[in-house]
């Protein structure tokens, strides 16, 4: 088996030394032995386990435990324990194949929505009634106006009133963030609905403005779930490959 100091393995794998030390440090690599003059020597084993780590930690997607999915995957590999790793990835798999179809459908029942297919009730109601009848928190209702991403009419003594139409965003905007679709994207989308009824949501919620300065894997969450699968892929078949190889 090959050989390789800290340098030579950063070059390899194109990462700076002291990642190569954060890894070691994190145990995300099998234990490096060290010379008598405490240099570091790796083999070939660490360089595999950094390319599969690597790939793993590409993913910009931090929802319902997928980063820590990964991680744990990373870490049973460097172990040697292989046969885990793998099982592991067909899990993650699996779970990023439920949440692009969950994304998936949040477009679709949103399309229905706006569209008149699913009745809304003939009410006015105030917040607290809003937040029970829709199942969020009021804290919720409350983070979602002030993020713009609705305007409650008032009545004369103050509290809100909250219309059918109202309602019919909010569902809206509930089935959106239960895909881990973003504020800033959901809010994107809304306002481009409001110049055009017409317009292709998919295209619209994954496709920032011109000018914005801040944008979050979520707003991009198809492609993101697209390209975490792909690097599963790949980390599956870098774990059969390193089964076989050691």
């Amino acid at each position: 088996m090959n050989t390789y100091r800290t340098a030579e393995v950063a070059k390899i794998v194109g990462v700076h030394p002291n990642t190569v030390r954060l890894y070691e440090k994190l145990k995300l690599i099998p234990e490096v032995k060290r010379q008598e003059n405490g240099y570091r020597i790796f083999n070939d084993f660490h360089i595999e386990q950094f390319r599969l780590a690597r790939a793993a930690l590409k993913v910009e997607i931090l929802q319902n435990g997928l980063r820590k999915k990964a991680m744990n995957i990373i870490k049973t590999s460097a172990t040697g324990n292989f046969d885990k790793a793998i099982a592991l990835t067909a899990d993650y798999l699996e779970q990023l194949e439920q949440e692009k179809s969950n994304a998936e459908e949040a477009i679709d029942i949103v399309n229905n929505l706006l569209s008149g297919k699913y009745d809304s009730n003939e009410l006015l109601l105030k917040r607290k009634e809003v937040s029970e009848y829709l199942n969020v928190s009021m804290d919720t209702l409350r983070n979602w106006e002030l993020n713009g991403l609705l305007t409650v009419k008032r009545k004369s003594n103050g509290y809100r009133v909250y219309t059918d139409e109202d309602l019919r965003r909010l569902k809206v905007i509930r089935v959106l963030r239960c895909a881990n679709y973003s504020l800033s994207s959901i809010l994107r989308m809304l306002n481009a609905l409001s110049n055009n009824p017409d317009i292709d949501i998919r295209n619209v919620i994954g496709m920032p403005e011109e000018g914005e300065d801040i944008i979050t894997a979520c707003d991009k969450l198809l492609l993101s779930l697209y390209d975490a699968k792909q690097n599963a892929l790949f980390m599956k078949q870098t774990l059969i490959n390193m089964k076989e190889m050691f």
